[in-house]
């Protein structure tokens, strides 16, 4: 008897927080990034981030206003579209890393 191997109609992949993903949307283009927030409905993929201008956090007398001296940009990602997820990689958690050096992003 031949064997045969099992094809999927659709990939079974469930994201993690610090997963490297790339979404293939078809006509509609690719991104991929770090999976930055998961819930039961949907993910946010870091597509990209850079410094926020200092007068953003920082105000008359020096003191931080924010919390993140970063902007990122987040893109939602529905869970029914996690099937046209691909993951790369994934990271160390955040807890574990000591310094941003360790960082490989």
């Amino acid at each position: 008897m031949e064997e045969f191997e099992q094809l999927w109609l659709w990939k079974q992949y469930d994201p993690c927080v610090n997963d490297y993903v790339i979404w293939d949307k078809g006509e509609y283009g690719i991104d991929q990034g770090w999976v930055y927030f998961k819930c039961e409905e949907y993910i946010t993929i870091e597509t990209g981030v850079k410094p926020r201008p200092k007068c953003d956090y920082t105000g008359g007398n020096g003191k931080s206003r924010v919390l993140h001296r970063s902007v990122h940009t987040l893109l939602l990602c529905d869970k029914s579209k996690w099937c046209q997820l691909e993951h790369v990689r994934s990271r160390k958690p955040l807890e574990d890393i000591k310094h941003y050096s360790e960082c490989d992003d």
